[in-house]
Protein backbone atom coordinates (compact mmCIF):
# COMPACT_ATOMS: atom_id res chain seq x y z
CA UNK A 1 0.00 0.00 0.00
CA UNK A 2 1.61 3.16 -1.03
CA UNK A 3 2.09 6.53 1.05
CA UNK A 4 0.46 8.40 -1.89
CA UNK A 5 -2.64 6.76 -2.07
CA UNK A 6 -3.47 8.85 0.70
CA UNK A 7 -2.33 11.82 -0.46
CA UNK A 8 -3.98 15.04 -1.48
CA UNK A 9 -3.85 18.73 -2.71
CA UNK A 10 -4.57 21.14 0.72
CA UNK A 11 -4.62 25.12 0.04
CA UNK A 12 -2.60 26.32 2.63
CA UNK A 13 -4.91 28.79 3.78
CA UNK A 14 -7.86 26.07 4.70
CA UNK A 15 -5.19 25.41 7.46
CA UNK A 16 -6.49 27.11 10.43
CA UNK A 17 -4.20 28.73 12.35
CA UNK A 18 -6.62 30.01 15.68
CA UNK A 19 -9.57 28.48 17.49
CA UNK A 20 -13.16 30.08 16.76
CA UNK A 21 -14.86 32.14 19.39
CA UNK A 22 -17.33 29.56 20.15
CA UNK A 23 -15.77 25.98 20.24
CA UNK A 24 -19.11 24.66 19.41
CA UNK A 25 -19.14 26.54 16.17
CA UNK A 26 -17.05 24.79 13.96
CA UNK A 27 -18.58 22.84 10.97
CA UNK A 28 -19.29 19.51 10.88
CA UNK A 29 -19.44 17.46 7.83
CA UNK A 30 -21.29 14.38 8.76
CA UNK A 31 -20.86 10.93 6.28
CA UNK A 32 -22.59 7.51 6.43
CA UNK A 33 -20.72 5.08 4.69
CA UNK A 34 -23.61 2.68 4.13
CA UNK A 35 -25.34 5.18 2.32
CA UNK A 36 -22.21 6.77 0.83
CA UNK A 37 -23.85 10.37 1.44
CA UNK A 38 -22.39 13.55 3.03
CA UNK A 39 -23.87 16.65 4.98
CA UNK A 40 -23.09 19.58 6.28
CA UNK A 41 -23.69 20.86 9.75
CA UNK A 42 -22.46 22.78 12.41
CA UNK A 43 -20.74 20.89 15.09
CA UNK A 44 -23.47 21.45 17.90
CA UNK A 45 -25.64 19.53 15.39
CA UNK A 46 -23.62 16.20 16.79
CA UNK A 47 -26.51 15.69 19.41
CA UNK A 48 -28.78 14.62 16.37
CA UNK A 49 -26.16 12.01 15.41
CA UNK A 50 -26.37 10.65 19.24
CA UNK A 51 -29.28 8.22 20.13
CA UNK A 52 -30.76 7.28 23.47
CA UNK A 53 -28.21 4.51 24.69
CA UNK A 54 -25.29 5.38 22.54
CA UNK A 55 -21.59 5.95 24.45
CA UNK A 56 -20.02 8.77 23.91
CA UNK A 57 -16.01 7.63 24.79
CA UNK A 58 -13.82 11.07 25.54
CA UNK A 59 -10.02 11.32 26.03
CA UNK A 60 -9.53 12.92 29.01
CA UNK A 61 -5.69 13.23 28.87
CA UNK A 62 -4.39 17.21 29.55
CA UNK A 63 -1.36 18.98 27.49
CA UNK A 64 1.71 19.45 29.20
CA UNK A 65 3.21 22.83 28.83
CA UNK A 66 5.84 20.90 27.47
CA UNK A 67 7.97 23.14 25.46
CA UNK A 68 10.96 24.01 27.56
CA UNK A 69 13.57 27.21 26.39
CA UNK A 70 16.81 27.12 27.80
CA UNK A 71 20.72 27.65 27.89
CA UNK A 72 23.87 25.34 27.52
CA UNK A 73 25.75 26.66 30.71
CA UNK A 74 29.04 26.03 28.84
CA UNK A 75 28.31 28.08 25.99
CA UNK A 76 25.11 29.89 26.91
CA UNK A 77 23.81 28.31 23.43
CA UNK A 78 20.17 28.66 23.07
CA UNK A 79 18.14 25.13 23.20
CA UNK A 80 15.13 23.94 23.14
CA UNK A 81 13.14 20.76 24.32
CA UNK A 82 9.81 19.25 23.55
CA UNK A 83 8.64 16.48 26.30
CA UNK A 84 7.47 13.37 25.21
CA UNK A 85 7.10 10.96 27.57
CA UNK A 86 7.63 10.41 31.23
CA UNK A 87 10.51 6.89 30.98
CA UNK A 88 10.81 6.70 34.63
CA UNK A 89 11.26 9.18 37.56
CA UNK A 90 12.51 12.41 36.67
CA UNK A 91 14.06 11.35 33.36
CA UNK A 92 12.13 12.21 30.37
CA UNK A 93 12.19 11.37 26.74
CA UNK A 94 12.29 14.63 24.49
CA UNK A 95 12.44 16.30 20.62
CA UNK A 96 15.53 18.40 21.20
CA UNK A 97 16.85 21.43 18.73
CA UNK A 98 19.18 22.04 17.59
CA UNK A 99 20.29 18.04 18.59
CA UNK A 100 23.16 18.02 17.02
CA UNK A 101 24.97 20.39 19.62
CA UNK A 102 22.79 18.05 22.80
CA UNK A 103 25.34 15.10 23.24
CA UNK A 104 24.90 12.55 25.88
CA UNK A 105 26.52 14.38 28.94
CA UNK A 106 25.51 18.08 28.12
CA UNK A 107 24.08 19.90 31.01
CA UNK A 108 21.03 22.40 29.91
CA UNK A 109 19.41 24.96 32.23
CA UNK A 110 15.83 26.74 31.83
CA UNK A 111 14.13 29.95 33.58
CA UNK A 112 16.46 31.08 36.69
CA UNK A 113 17.95 27.78 37.12
CA UNK A 114 15.54 26.11 39.16
CA UNK A 115 15.39 23.53 36.35
CA UNK A 116 17.93 21.58 34.71
CA UNK A 117 18.73 19.00 32.86
CA UNK A 118 21.56 16.27 31.86
CA UNK A 119 21.20 14.33 28.15
CA UNK A 120 21.60 10.67 29.36
CA UNK A 121 20.84 9.20 25.96
CA UNK A 122 20.77 9.52 22.39
CA UNK A 123 17.77 8.82 19.93
CA UNK A 124 17.79 9.37 16.49
CA UNK A 125 15.49 11.85 14.79
CA UNK A 126 16.72 14.42 17.43
CA UNK A 127 15.34 12.12 20.24
CA UNK A 128 17.00 12.75 23.33
CA UNK A 129 16.33 11.17 27.44
CA UNK A 130 17.30 13.80 29.58
CA UNK A 131 17.19 13.53 33.44
CA UNK A 132 15.38 17.02 35.03
CA UNK A 133 16.76 18.11 38.36
CA UNK A 134 14.35 20.66 40.71
CA UNK A 135 13.44 21.92 44.09
CA UNK A 136 9.71 21.81 44.48
CA UNK A 137 7.09 20.44 42.60
CA UNK A 138 8.10 19.64 38.89
CA UNK A 139 4.42 19.97 37.26
CA UNK A 140 4.38 23.30 39.08
CA UNK A 141 7.67 24.14 37.83
CA UNK A 142 6.54 23.11 34.47
CA UNK A 143 3.40 25.10 34.76
CA UNK A 144 5.32 28.76 34.98
CA UNK A 145 8.24 27.98 32.20
CA UNK A 146 7.03 25.41 29.45
CA UNK A 147 4.71 26.73 26.74
CA UNK A 148 2.03 24.94 24.77
CA UNK A 149 3.69 22.46 22.26
CA UNK A 150 1.29 23.56 19.12
CA UNK A 151 1.80 21.70 16.07
CA UNK A 152 4.44 22.90 13.72
CA UNK A 153 1.89 24.31 11.23
CA UNK A 154 0.06 26.63 13.46
CA UNK A 155 1.82 29.98 13.03
CA UNK A 156 -0.09 32.73 15.27
CA UNK A 157 0.34 32.74 18.75
CA UNK A 158 -2.18 31.32 21.21
CA UNK A 159 -3.66 33.74 23.33
CA UNK A 160 -5.71 31.67 26.08
CA UNK A 161 -3.43 28.61 26.54
CA UNK A 162 -6.77 26.92 27.47
CA UNK A 163 -8.01 26.55 23.93
CA UNK A 164 -5.54 24.01 22.99
CA UNK A 165 -6.98 21.67 26.04
CA UNK A 166 -10.57 20.43 25.84
CA UNK A 167 -13.23 21.56 28.60
CA UNK A 168 -12.55 17.67 29.88
CA UNK A 169 -9.17 17.79 30.26
CA UNK A 170 -7.98 16.13 33.56
CA UNK A 171 -4.90 13.70 33.31
CA UNK A 172 -1.78 15.41 32.90
CA UNK A 173 0.71 13.56 30.70
CA UNK A 174 0.03 14.51 26.66
CA UNK A 175 2.36 16.61 24.01
CA UNK A 176 -0.53 17.50 21.86
CA UNK A 177 -4.09 17.97 22.56
CA UNK A 178 -6.55 14.91 21.36
CA UNK A 179 -8.33 17.51 19.07
CA UNK A 180 -11.47 16.05 17.86
CA UNK A 181 -12.49 17.06 21.81
CA UNK A 182 -11.77 20.76 21.02
CA UNK A 183 -15.30 21.01 19.94
CA UNK A 184 -16.99 20.59 23.22
CA UNK A 185 -18.54 23.02 25.49
CA UNK A 186 -19.41 22.00 29.17
CA UNK A 187 -23.48 23.36 27.72
CA UNK A 188 -23.24 20.83 24.54
CA UNK A 189 -21.83 17.80 26.94
CA UNK A 190 -24.92 18.32 29.19
CA UNK A 191 -27.61 18.51 26.64
CA UNK A 192 -25.81 15.42 25.15
CA UNK A 193 -26.18 13.78 28.38
CA UNK A 194 -30.15 14.71 29.05
CA UNK A 195 -31.05 13.00 25.90
CA UNK A 196 -29.71 9.70 27.31
CA UNK A 197 -26.49 9.56 25.91
CA UNK A 198 -24.08 7.28 28.19
CA UNK A 199 -20.54 9.62 28.53
CA UNK A 200 -17.14 7.65 28.68
CA UNK A 201 -14.29 8.70 29.88
CA UNK A 202 -10.70 7.13 28.83
CA UNK A 203 -7.01 8.43 28.65
CA UNK A 204 -4.46 7.96 26.21
CA UNK A 205 -1.28 10.46 26.30
CA UNK A 206 -0.77 11.58 22.67
CA UNK A 207 3.16 11.46 22.06
CA UNK A 208 5.82 11.23 19.96
CA UNK A 209 3.90 9.89 16.31
CA UNK A 210 1.41 13.39 16.44
CA UNK A 211 4.80 15.07 15.04
CA UNK A 212 6.35 12.27 13.39
CA UNK A 213 5.39 12.10 9.05
CA UNK A 214 5.27 8.74 7.66
CA UNK A 215 8.95 8.87 5.95
CA UNK A 216 8.24 5.43 3.88
CA UNK A 217 6.53 4.76 0.75
CA UNK A 218 4.98 1.45 1.31
CA UNK A 219 2.67 2.03 4.64
CA UNK A 220 3.21 -1.60 5.79
CA UNK A 221 6.85 -0.68 7.05
CA UNK A 222 6.12 2.41 8.93
CA UNK A 223 5.75 1.52 12.76
CA UNK A 224 3.71 3.78 15.24
CA UNK A 225 5.44 5.19 18.34
CA UNK A 226 4.20 3.52 21.39
CA UNK A 227 1.80 5.86 23.75
CA UNK A 228 0.21 4.82 27.11
CA UNK A 229 -3.59 4.26 27.69
CA UNK A 230 -5.76 3.17 30.28
CA UNK A 231 -9.43 2.35 30.31
CA UNK A 232 -11.01 2.18 34.31
CA UNK A 233 -13.03 -0.44 35.31
CA UNK A 234 -15.79 2.17 35.76
CA UNK A 235 -15.56 3.14 31.85
CA UNK A 236 -15.40 -0.57 30.85
CA UNK A 237 -18.28 -1.53 32.60
CA UNK A 238 -20.06 1.36 31.13
CA UNK A 239 -19.61 0.47 27.53
CA UNK A 240 -19.97 -3.14 28.12
CA UNK A 241 -23.87 -2.14 29.51
CA UNK A 242 -24.67 -0.22 26.55
CA UNK A 243 -23.10 -2.76 24.28
CA UNK A 244 -25.33 -5.28 26.12
CA UNK A 245 -28.05 -3.02 25.39
CA UNK A 246 -27.49 -2.43 21.86
CA UNK A 247 -26.61 1.31 21.70
CA UNK A 248 -23.51 2.40 19.90
CA UNK A 249 -19.91 3.21 20.96
CA UNK A 250 -19.00 6.93 19.16
CA UNK A 251 -15.48 7.67 19.62
CA UNK A 252 -14.09 11.02 19.90
CA UNK A 253 -11.39 11.33 18.18
CA UNK A 254 -8.30 9.03 16.89
CA UNK A 255 -7.14 8.87 20.16
CA UNK A 256 -9.80 6.91 21.45
CA UNK A 257 -10.50 4.57 18.77
CA UNK A 258 -6.66 3.37 18.86
CA UNK A 259 -7.82 2.71 22.74
CA UNK A 260 -10.65 1.61 22.37
CA UNK A 261 -9.56 -1.05 19.48
CA UNK A 262 -6.30 -1.78 21.45
CA UNK A 263 -8.26 -2.98 23.74
CA UNK A 264 -11.17 -4.86 21.49
CA UNK A 265 -7.70 -6.61 19.72
CA UNK A 266 -6.25 -7.53 22.73
CA UNK A 267 -9.61 -9.23 24.18
CA UNK A 268 -10.95 -10.78 21.43
CA UNK A 269 -13.55 -8.31 20.89
CA UNK A 270 -14.46 -7.91 24.50
CA UNK A 271 -14.11 -4.31 26.23
CA UNK A 272 -11.74 -4.77 29.78
CA UNK A 273 -10.34 -2.57 31.87
CA UNK A 274 -7.08 -1.97 31.22
CA UNK A 275 -3.68 0.21 30.51
CA UNK A 276 -0.47 0.23 29.02
CA UNK A 277 1.89 0.96 26.13
CA UNK A 278 -0.15 0.87 22.23
CA UNK A 279 1.49 1.23 19.05
CA UNK A 280 -1.55 0.23 16.39
CA UNK A 281 -1.38 1.02 13.46
CA UNK A 282 -5.20 1.57 12.03
CA UNK A 283 -4.79 1.42 8.23
CA UNK A 284 -7.26 -0.31 5.15
CA UNK A 285 -7.62 -3.59 6.26
CA UNK A 286 -8.38 -3.28 9.45
CA UNK A 287 -11.41 -4.81 11.05
CA UNK A 288 -12.92 -2.67 13.58
CA UNK A 289 -13.71 -4.85 17.13
CA UNK A 290 -15.14 -1.79 18.92
CA UNK A 291 -16.16 1.27 17.54
CA UNK A 292 -19.65 1.90 15.57
CA UNK A 293 -19.07 5.64 15.11
CA UNK A 294 -16.82 8.52 15.48
CA UNK A 295 -16.25 12.61 15.39
CA UNK A 296 -12.24 13.52 14.07
CA UNK A 297 -11.20 16.59 12.86
CA UNK A 298 -9.72 16.56 9.11
CA UNK A 299 -6.14 15.22 9.03
CA UNK A 300 -2.64 15.96 7.13
CA UNK A 301 -2.10 14.51 3.75
CA UNK A 302 -0.44 10.99 3.94
CA UNK A 303 -0.74 10.79 7.65
CA UNK A 304 -1.58 7.59 9.53
CA UNK A 305 -4.61 9.52 10.94
CA UNK A 306 -5.98 9.92 7.03
CA UNK A 307 -5.46 5.74 7.20
CA UNK A 308 -7.55 5.15 9.73
CA UNK A 309 -10.64 7.27 8.89
CA UNK A 310 -10.30 5.46 5.29
CA UNK A 311 -9.81 2.14 7.11
CA UNK A 312 -13.52 2.73 8.67
CA UNK A 313 -15.22 4.65 5.57
CA UNK A 314 -12.81 3.08 2.37
CA UNK A 315 -10.14 5.06 0.71
CA UNK A 316 -12.37 6.44 -1.90
CA UNK A 317 -15.27 7.80 0.15
CA UNK A 318 -12.62 9.92 2.56
CA UNK A 319 -10.73 11.16 -0.13
CA UNK A 320 -14.01 12.27 -1.85
CA UNK A 321 -14.86 13.91 1.58
CA UNK A 322 -11.76 15.68 2.02
CA UNK A 323 -12.46 16.66 -1.67
CA UNK A 324 -15.70 18.25 -0.65
CA UNK A 325 -14.60 19.93 2.23
CA UNK A 326 -11.60 22.16 0.48
CA UNK A 327 -14.45 23.12 -1.82
CA UNK A 328 -17.18 23.98 0.55
CA UNK A 329 -13.64 25.41 2.39
CA UNK A 330 -14.18 23.75 5.43
CA UNK A 331 -10.79 24.37 8.22
CA UNK A 332 -8.64 21.92 8.30
CA UNK A 333 -6.11 20.30 11.99
CA UNK A 334 -6.35 21.44 15.25
CA UNK A 335 -8.30 24.40 15.07
CA UNK A 336 -10.05 23.35 12.19
CA UNK A 337 -13.40 21.72 11.45
CA UNK A 338 -14.83 18.20 12.15
CA UNK A 339 -15.89 15.17 10.65
CA UNK A 340 -18.78 12.43 12.36
CA UNK A 341 -18.25 9.26 10.44
CA UNK A 342 -21.03 6.54 10.77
Amino acid sequence: MNINNFDFDLPEELIAQTPLEQRSQSRLLVLDKDKQTMEDKHFFNIIDELNTGDALVLNNTRVLPARLFGVKPDTQGHVELLLLKNTQNDQWETLAKPAKRMKKGQELIFGDGRLKAAVIEELEHGGRIVEFSYDGIFLEILESLGQMPLPPYIHEKLENQERYQTVYAKENGSAAAPTAGLHFTPELLEKIKEKGVKIVELTLHVGLGTFRPVSVDDVDEHHMHSEFYQLTEKSAHQLNQVKSNGGRIIAVGTTSIRTLETIGSKFDGEIQADSGWTDIFIKPGYEFKVVDAFSTNFHLPKSTLVMLVSSFAGRDFILEAYQHAIDEKYRFFSFGDAMFVK
